[in-house]
């Protein structure tokens, strides 16, 4: 054995495998600096080349990570067997380590010259995936193509983040096309607007930049305490407030979230779906949350919605991280579809199954099964209420018509009179009041301190404990 020799086959080896590619290049990118060490770089290689994924792992803020990056260049990324492997190794890693798994996918897709081996391949991974989810969190980021069984893993992670010039099919857009569906399917904009991706990015820095927010919000694992982050409030928070205050019934979700988090904090989710809610992750005083706020009273809760939320309370719920619900809703859409109800039915289940924290704020309306899904006290810890607040089990102004018919016969300006009626409905039974008195919600605050009775109320919460009847699991309506 000649030891010289040796050396430079070594350094054969290393300069073939370091070469500066895309792959390689978007795991750098994720990683802080000089924290990347790559895997079985020499895994896979053959006269073809590489196998066309690089694994490894490093550091994320302050969370150690294992991440892997399909190689376009690289025999255009085609999972192989040993492409397989490799990823297969990271999860085996991740299990017994208990740290979060990154994908970034851009991949022709499959190499068809294995056939049953590849197939076998993709059912481990498969497995490995739907296994450890729940026990570590698991980000998906789509930045060229995601085909085919590709797309089921990287839509079976918690989050999936995809870049402008992403794609993501099952099965092709030709194909489809050809049938005459949607002429946008496997764009990044089908997958926003369909709710598959969580969060859409102008390019691959933007979209990795995403991802280190999302998982540094995160604990390692299921068991692991969530970060602490340094915190300094909103400072538009005030003036924000006050003008959703002052137009309860128009105002907007969005711009209450973020004055009740830390500054710059929040992420929000699925923004082009389900757009009756607004969801989030965010800091409230340092620490991570999920957020859950109706858009405005004037929305309805339908299917999206109640997938959009039920979403995020599952993931939060598996990784402790508290859920803030703000409800200001007519409640669910009008509708004689029967999936709503079904949907709905999964939304309340999410709730009450939930262990975590859950602390509500019922800034407008709440209204019949919304409420009872969404503020019960069977379904949260903590029920805040604005002055605003109307609980009440049917519509305003349905209630006032079934109550109150006979008042407004004769009345020569009915739209004033039933408005009369709505006020005094309110004001004397279905006000925030009211439900204080009857011990409906804990507390009724000025708009202004919502922010700081969040906080006690996590403060207070944090040491939550709940023991579940034994079962394998719950048979959640789907």
């Amino acid at each position: 054995m000649n030891p010289e020799s040796k050396m430079n086959q070594l350094a054969e080896y290393v300069e073939k495998t370091s070469q500066d590619t895309p792959a390689r290049s978007r795991l750098v990118s994720l990683y802080d600096e000089g924290t990347f060490v790559e895997l079985d770089a020499f895994a896979g290689m053959n006269e073809e080349g590489l196998c066309g994924v690089v694994t490894g792992y490093g550091y994320v803020g302050d969370t150690f990570v294992y991440a892997y990056s399909q190689d376009v260049t690289a025999c255009g990324g085609a999972v192989s067997k040993a492409h397989a492997k490799k990823i297969n190794k990271l999860y085996d890693l991740a299990a017994k380590t208990g740290c979060p798994v990154v994908g970034v996918f851009d991949s022709n897709g499959a190499k068809l010259s294995e056939a049953n081996e590849m197939l076998d391949a993709y059912g481990e991974i498969l497995a490995k995936t739907s296994t450890l989810s729940g026990v570590v969190p698991q980000v998906a980021v789509v930045l060229g193509t995601c085909a085919g069984t590709s797309a089921l893993l990287a839509c079976g992670a918690d989050f999936l983040v995809m870049s402008e010039k992403g794609e993501l099919f099952l099965n092709a857009p030709f194909v489809t096309n050809a049938k005459g569906e949607d002429k946008e399917a496997g764009t990044a904009g089908f997958a926003a607007k369909s709710g598959i991706a969580s969060v859409i990015a102008a390019d691959d820095e933007a979209a990795l930049e995403e991802v280190r927010k999302i998982v540094s919000m995160f604990p390692q694992n299921n068991l692991a305490p969530a970060p602490l982050f340094e915190t300094a409030e909103n400072a538009q928070a005030a003036d924000l407030i006050a003008k959703a205050y002052a137009d309860v019934d128009n105002m907007c979700a969005k711009s209450v979230v973020e004055a009740i988090a830390d500054a710059d904090s929040v992420v929000e989710l699925q923004a082009d779906f389900g757009k009756g809610i607004v969801t989030a992750l965010a800091t409230v005083s340092g620490a991570a949350v999920g957020i859950i706020a109706n858009n405005e009273t004037q929305g309805e809760l339908d299917i999206d919605a109640c997938d959009k939320a039920t979403r995020l309370i599952r993931v939060c719920d598996a990784f402790n991280l508290p859920i803030i619900t703000l409800v200001n809703t007519k409640g669910f859409k009008v509708t004689a579809c029967p999936v709503l109800i079904r949907k709905s039915a999964r939304l309340a289940h999410a709730y009450a199954e939930a262990t975590t924290a859950k602390i509500t704020v019922i800034c407008g309306q709440a209204i019949g099964a919304a409420y009872m899904a969404l503020a019960s006290n069977a379904n949260t810890d903590v029920c805040y209420a604005w002055p605003t607040a109307a609980i009440s089990a049917m519509g305003l102004e349905a209630t006032v018509e079934f109550l109150s018919h006979d008042k407004l016969k004769g009345t020569t300006d009915l739209e004033q009179s039933r408005q009369e009626l709505v006020d005094e409905y309110v004001n004397t039974v279905a006000g925030a009041f009211k439900a204080a008195e009857n011990g409906y919600v804990d507390d009724v605050i000025a708009p202004e301190d919502t922010r700081a009775a969040i906080i006690r109320s996590m403060e207070m919460l944090a040491g939550k404990r709940v023991s579940n009847l034994p079962k394998k699991h719950a048979i959640m309506p789907l």
